[in-house]
């Protein structure tokens, strides 16, 4: 009978591979291994092939310490971010890691209950104290501006969604532009004015498509209509939807997100109006349930996966050492479904 472990069933951990393993497998020195791993370019083909066998056949995961100690570097990436219950902050945040893990690169997440001055530098120690490379914060907020005028001038950072008169590199969706293009739709369909469900006042985001929005009206002569606000919430929309339906002239409404835009369609839908024969909608983030919703919604499609790219791409040129205040803006993308059509059609 086999005697018991002292730990119970817990079996012993395995040993964990060290670069002097590595070295031994591989037939080289541990300066060797380190070459490999960190400047590959300066170790022979042959060389560098033998070592990087040996790293896969032992599992060995280089120390994060010693790396920084070779390179100067960690290997980290902070994000500060902040309400990754809504959509576009959630899809930004994936989309930053998954640029990440493609240049191997790990992320260490600081999330925030508030973007604000003393929020932001608590958030960014946090990150600094973990030997991060550079950070990169999702700022949606109005509030987040002056925070994020007073990181300290030598650390590596790059926004995402930031406003106006940030000293840094800044990433964004043309969110001024997906509005505008929403708003053209319907006109072109025959709608004589957009109305407009806009996000929370203090969103950088919402701000912009208002603008956007506007920006047509005024141009084409139309009336401008004063925006209902919501909190991008479903139940908001359903409830400034209620309002809406009662507005015999209502014909096209142009909604800051998709979620409202649900719940505007429910409103509709009980108040006995029919989209999009009695009332188009457009909505904006293309989440993935849009195409199910019924009828399914035309939207403005945000491209994520840039963002990422990009804010990802400017943090290592500012870890890198290069400087100056970009502001990258992504072009959104209309996408035409079935709940915006013709007036009276």
């Amino acid at each position: 009978m086999a005697t018991p472990s002292p730990r119970g069933d817990i079996p012993p951990r395995p040993k964990v591979a060290v670069m002097e393993d590595v070295a031994e497998l591989a037939g080289v020195s541990a300066m060797t291994v380190s070459r490999v791993l960190n400047a590959p370019e300066k170790v022979r083909p042959e060389t560098r092939a033998r070592v990087l066998a040996a790293v896969q056949e032992l599992g060995y995961r280089p120390n994060s310490a010693a790396r920084v100690l070779v390179t100067g570097r960690s290997g980290v990436l902070g994000v500060v971010s902040f309400d990754t219950t809504q959509y576009g902050p959630a899809s930004t945040l994936y989309a930053i890691e998954r640029a990440a893990r493609q240049n191997e690169y790990s992320v260490s997440i600081a999330s925030l209950d508030a973007l604000n001055r003393r929020s932001i530098a608590e958030g960014v120690g946090r990150l600094i104290a973990q030997s991060v490379d550079g950070v990169i914060i999702v700022a949606p907020h109005e509030s987040a501006t002056d925070g994020l005028r007073h990181l300290p001038p030598d650390l590596p950072v790059v926004a995402v969604d930031a406003g106006e008169g940030v000293p840094f590199p800044v990433v964004m969706v043309d969110q001024h532009a997906g509005a505008a293009r929403a708003t053209r739709h319907l006109l072109s369909l025959g709608h004589r004015t957009v109305w407009h469900l806009s996000g929370p006042a203090n969103w950088v985001d919402a701000s912009a498509r208002v603008a956007g929005w506007r920006s047509v009206l005024e141009a084409e002569g139309r009336e401008v209509r004063k925006p209902l606000v919501g909190d991008w919430s479903a139940r908001s929309g359903h409830e400034l939807g209620r309002i809406l339906a009662g507005e015999p002239d209502l014909s096209a409404v142009f909604v800051a997100n998709d979620q409202m835009a649900l719940g505007l369609l429910r409103a509709l839908r009980e108040a006995g109006r029919r989209v999009p024969e009695d009332v188009s909608v457009v909505g904006f983030d293309d989440i993935p349930e849009a195409a199910y919703f019924w009828p399914p919604l035309t939207t403005v499609r945000q491209d994520f996966a840039t963002v990422g790219r990009l804010a990802f791409q400017l943090a290592l040129d500012r870890i890198d050492g290069v400087r100056g205040e970009r502001r990258l803006k992504v072009e959104p993308e209309l996408v035409v479904r079935e709940s915006a059509g013709v007036r009276g059609g």
